[in-house]
């Protein structure tokens, strides 16, 4: 490359260089302003009680009080709604996952009638508010004699039309070829979702997990209307209660937070690779 050549490229490059630098810095300040609520709420849990709100605010305490989270372990029986919280999610998610496989593969693979304008009015129920339907599917509890029960929480929001139409838009990206030599070997519609499907959508499968899972651990408005038992309560109504008759203890509050948020974190950080993989391939990349 001649002296010339390399002047006349160095100016391109220096740009080049210059929006890497100006991307990657404004990235980081859209992650900072989006950590910034957890970072506060972290270093809230570790204040004494009368430092969380402290005019100035003040991004630390005079002391780490690590004991708050032990305290608000035993403040409540925190650890009883984590358990009811993680058995309501995974098995949510497993059915989900299971029901989502099914009704997907038959959108996606199956010829029968009217199945576009079925797929559409699937569709259409996921602009519909939760708000709207919390109501008649109270209602629909109360006559199965579900209502404070783990099936009322787990089986009304188990059957999605987000999952089915993610696994759909993945299974239309399986060859038919791998499909039509299945037939051939005698494979059912079951075996070649189970064998073929399946594997191959593992991607999308981690995250509808993802999605489904979290939804579940965060969901607070219908559990607030069909629980009434401490015993039964998730995550989300556990933490109101520290707000209670016995007094606000905030500090308690950002610690139980705190706790909540690391099990969705470790799934998180478990299927990041699935989960990039996943979303680039299904269509949620904004493709």
């Amino acid at each position: 490359m001649t002296s010339e050549t390399f002047a006349a490229r160095r100016p391109g490059s220096r740009w080049r260089t210059a929006r890497t630098i100006l991307s990657q810095t404004l990235l980081t300040l859209v992650a900072l302003l989006f950590l910034a609520p957890i970072i506060w709420m972290v270093l809230s849990a570790i204040k004494p009680s009368a430092e969380v709100f402290t005019v100035p605010p003040k991004l630390f305490g005079s002391e780490i009080k690590l004991g708050n989270f032990a305290e608000a372990w035993n403040y409540l029986p925190f650890g009883r709604f984590i358990v009811n919280t993680i058995f309501v999610s995974s098995i949510g998610t497993a059915i989900t996952l299971v029901a989502s496989a099914l009704s997907g593969y038959a959108f996606a693979r199956l010829n029968f009638r009217f199945r576009g304008g079925l797929f559409v009015l699937y569709l259409s129920t996921l602009i519909v508010p939760q708000e709207v339907i919390v109501i008649p599917m109270f209602l629909v509890m109360k006559d199965l004699e579900w209502v404070n029960s783990y099936k009322a929480l787990i089986l009304p929001w188990a059957f999605t039309a987000f999952g089915t139409f993610l696994l759909r838009q993945f299974f239309l990206t399986v060859p038919r070829e791998l499909e039509e030599a299945a037939k051939l070997d005698g494979c059912g519609h079951l075996r070649i979702l189970s064998r073929i499907f399946v594997p191959i959508s593992a991607p999308a499968f981690a995250v509808l997990a993802v999605f489904t899972f979290i939804g579940y651990w965060n969901g607070f408005l219908w559990p607030l209307i069909i629980i009434n038992d401490t015993d039964k309560m998730t995550i989300p109504l556990g933490l109101q209660l520290f707000l209670g008759q016995q007094g606000q203890r905030w500090e308690l509050l950002m610690a139980a937070s705190t706790i909540a948020m690391v099990p969705t974190i470790l799934l998180v950080l478990a299927l990041q690779r699935y989960l990039v993989k996943g979303i680039a391939l299904s269509g949620l990349g904004g493709r």
